[in-house]
């Protein structure tokens, strides 16, 4: 597979470094264009593939084009790739908020996959929501499919809105986790623990939870109840969380960032 990554930022460098490691490419299959020639440099040093200035120059030959850039960036890139992407050629989108229609009218063409990954993705941990339009053939979400895999589980949708959804959700998500284990770790050590325990304590709860809460296939409201044994700790520290509502504001943050997404999709 001929694979062009447009934009060799963070989650760029993991999708190329993953498609070359897992053999889904050869690094002579791989091309990359950065506007930043210290980071062409490092690509191409580091995982010995092609690197350059020009967009329209990567894509070229490409079987599939990342679009791997930041949404600020999309006014500018995309008249710059528009007619130079063969009608047969996927194009995959990682950019947040950038819709279907927008990428298909700014690109002039019509097989592309819009995805949805999260931070998670970068260690091959995370988890995509994709969707593809008519234009893509079976073959091509092979393809896309493959690509994806390689940052963590996939998961092909059939209405676009549903990426908005899981934009606030997973997308989002990692962030919503990162503050719980920031007040965590800050409240562990007001209570008087040494900041290495309280954040190794902070870091193997959440991992070891999360991993748990998934090989057992019970649902959560039952794992929770089965921690919590009535007068005990945990229902008393339960009862402060009910108390401010806890997850009444999750509900409210979580759909904020959904309207937020369609908001910036429009």
């Amino acid at each position: 597979m001929k694979i062009a990554f447009i934009g060799g930022g963070n989650m760029g460098e993991a999708m190329l470094s993953a498609v070359i490691s897992r053999g889904i490419a050869k690094p002579d299959d791989v091309k990359v264009s950065d506007i930043s020639e210290e980071r062409r440099k490092y690509l191409t040093d580091k995982y010995d593939i092609s690197a350059t200035a020009s967009n329209a120059a990567a894509v070229t030959g490409a079987d599939v084009t990342v679009l791997a850039i930041k949404p600020q960036s999309l006014p500018s890139v995309l008249p710059e790739l528009k007619g130079q992407i063969k009608p047969g050629q996927l194009v995959i989108s990682i950019i947040a908020g950038a819709t279907i229609k927008t990428l298909s009218n700014g690109l002039n063409h019509n097989c592309i996959v819009r995805t949805m990954p999260n931070t998670p993705a970068q260690i091959g941990e995370g988890v995509t929501v994709w969707i593809a339009t008519p234009g893509v053939t079976e073959k091509q979400k092979e393809m896309a499919m493959g690509v994806l895999s390689v940052m963590g589980k996939e998961i092909e949708v059939f209405d676009e809105d549903y990426l908005n959804m899981a934009t606030a959700v997973s997308g989002s998500g990692p962030a919503y986790v990162f503050l719980f284990m920031e007040a965590l770790e800050k409240a562990a050590r007001e209570i008087g623990l040494p900041p290495d325990m309280a954040r190794e304590l902070v870091f193997r709860t959440v991992l070891g939870s999360a991993m748990y809460a998934e090989k057992s296939g019970r649902d959560l409201a039952d794992l929770r109840r089965a921690v919590t044994s009535p007068g005990g700790t945990t229902a008393e520290a339960l009862a402060v969380f009910e108390k401010g509502n806890f997850t009444g504001l999750i509900g409210e943050a979580v759909t904020a960032a959904c309207n937020k997404s369609r908001i910036l999709g429009k």
